[in-house]
């Protein structure tokens, strides 16, 4: 039943731990810091410095999960149908923060709500084609 769960939960905990617990309360000013603060960076072939923060790999796992979970929407499980339930429990959840909680009013979190929204809506849409598709067969 595990595979029941969203996988975009995990970016979403991160982000959460990260503002929650490293940002002293999750102030608005101190989240942005952190999430932009160098965790290190690579010498590019060109010279350049590129800096990631803990908000750009927050993001990066982020995009890799959301491919799994839109592979997972392809899925006809019993499995499926409460990992859609759940995916847009875990969206009205990152809407609520994003929408009411300071230090969750981030463009790094608006692309996390976002990820979970796309998720939510490929899961639907995905279900709705499936079954027309079989009630054309029928």
């Amino acid at each position: 039943m595990l595979i029941a769960i969203p996988l975009l939960l995990i970016p979403v905990v991160l982000y959460n731990v990260v503002v929650l617990f490293g940002a002293g309360g999750g102030g608005r000013v101190d989240a942005d810091a952190l999430l932009r603060d160098p965790v290190f960076s690579v010498t590019m072939t060109s010279g350049a410095q590129w800096t990631i923060g803990a908000g750009d790999m927050i993001l990066f796992v982020g995009l890799i999960l959301l491919f799994f979970e839109l592979v997972k929407s392809t899925s006809s499980q019993r499995a499926a149908i409460i990992n859609h339930a759940l995916s847009m429990v875990l969206f009205i959840a990152v809407l609520i923060e994003f929408l009411l909680l300071p230090g969750f009013a981030t463009s790094t979190f608006f692309l996390i709500v976002t990820m979970v929204l796309l998720d939510v809506l490929a899961g639907f849409i995905v279900t709705i084609i499936a079954s027309r598709k079989d009630f054309d067969l029928a």
